[in-house]
């Protein structure tokens, strides 16, 4: 299931990155970008890449804020241990203990 909300979030991400990186520079030169005043001496290549993950990692967050928000309370809070194998003290391990004494 993880790696398959991962999919769900970083193809999107990837997708829209490339899209934003085709747009930006269909009207920036990348020779006229300046960083804190000063030319960047990179190539235009160099540019263009930084520029695509700088891309993807903000896409990437989005998709993923969005994902997160989406799941229901009980994905949130269940425990991935089964209740054998849980810590002593756990409180969820309590809770699976009673309830399964009380269905007994």
């Amino acid at each position: 299931m993880l790696a398959q909300r991962m999919m769900w979030i970083a193809w999107p991400a990837f997708l829209v990155a490339g899209v934003l990186e085709m747009l930006v520079f269909a009207l920036v030169d990348p020779q006229d970008i300046q960083w804190f005043g000063q030319p960047l001496e990179l190539s235009n290549q160099a540019i263009y890449t930084l520029a695509f993950f700088g891309f993807w990692a903000c896409t990437f967050a989005s998709s993923a804020l969005t994902t997160l928000l989406s799941m229901s309370p009980f994905e949130v809070n269940r425990c991935p241990l089964e209740p054998t194998v849980r810590p002593d003290g756990c409180p969820k391990q309590e809770t699976c203990t009673d309830q399964a004494l009380a269905a007994s």
